[in-house]
This record gives C-alpha cells, sequence and structure tokens, in this order.
C-alpha cells in the first residue's frame, strides 16, 4: 500500500515541477514552487531523512517562497517601459 502511495508523490512531484516551469503567469508558477517544496519535503520524510526535510520546508519552501512573492509583487508594481523612453538595450 506505500509503494503506491509513494508512486503517486513522485507522479505529482514531477507534475507539480513541470507545471512550475511551464506556467506563464509569474504568481502561478511561485505558488507551484511552493508546493513543490512542501511535497519534496514529504517525500525526504518518507526516505527517513527528517532533518533535510525540515531543511526543505522552511528554505526551500518558506524562505524562498515567501522571497519569489515579494519579487513578483514587485514586478507587478513596476511601470512598464514605452517604446520611446529609450530603455531598448538592444540600440
Amino acid at each position: 500500500m506505500m509503494t503506491v502511495f509513494d508512486i503517486m508523490l513522485v507522479g505529482v512531484i514531477v507534475w507539480i515541477a513541470v507545471g512550475s516551469v511551464s506556467e506563464k503567469v509569474l504568481f502561478r508558477s511561485v505558488v507551484m514552487f511552493v508546493v513543490f517544496g512542501l511535497f519534496m519535503s514529504l517525500a525526504w520524510i518518507r526516505l527517513g531523512s527528517p532533518d533535510v526535510a525540515l531543511a526543505e520546508a522552511s528554505i526551500g519552501a518558506g524562505v524562498t517562497g515567501v522571497l519569489l512573492l515579494d519579487a513578483v509583487g514587485h514586478l507587478r508594481t513596476r511601470p512598464e517601459p514605452s517604446p520611446g523612453d529609450g530603455a531598448d538595450p538592444g540600440g
């Protein structure tokens, strides 16, 4: 029975990882990244490494998720450059 759970856990982790990378909306991508970190901490628990699971949950999902959500918030408030601003780095 636990083997079925482990196989489903691996499938969900791969599905969330692919969805996080391929998502077009930044906020959804960051949320999926945080969920990925939480599922990875569950996988580390299943592998018998509670110390790594705690580090993954606190650093990978917690701190990094908060920093990425803050970065997305700053990107939303930044004004879009207009074509005549001279902001084109290509020339």
